[in-house]
């Protein structure tokens, strides 16, 4: 098993979560004070009010939710994006908007998987 440490920026971030048994991805959150526009090809970084400590032989891979790429044509842009064990600031998604509507981030939703490698 791999310890991994997580802090909350703020209490009332939502941490991590897998959503089934089977999954492989935890999913991860938004964390804003107000909602954020993304317009059609473009993109924007999303905090997640979230900062990680893993192990030096891990890494953490950040991958778009299907949902979000079949429904909205969302992704995320370094996909995927990595995470280092030395790193150590908040958690931030960028978001890329490959739609032709604009799409709205609101607290809470679910932007991406984070991946334990």
């Amino acid at each position: 098993m791999v310890k991994v440490l997580v802090k909350k920026l703020n209490p009332k971030v939502q941490l991590p979560i897998y959503k089934t048994e089977g999954s492989s991805g935890m999913d991860v959150m938004a964390f804003l004070e107000s909602s954020v526009k993304i317009a059609p090809n473009s993109s924007a970084l999303i905090p997640t009010g979230i900062s990680l400590a893993i192990p030096n032989d891990v890494e953490i891979q950040i991958r778009p939710r299907s949902g979000l790429a079949a429904k909205s044509n969302i992704g995320v842009l370094n996909s995927p994006g990595t995470i280092d064990s030395d790193y150590r600031g908040e958690l931030k998604i960028i978001l890329f908007n490959h739609g032709n509507k604009e799409f709205i981030v609101n607290n809470n939703d679910r932007i991406a998987q984070m991946v334990l490698i």
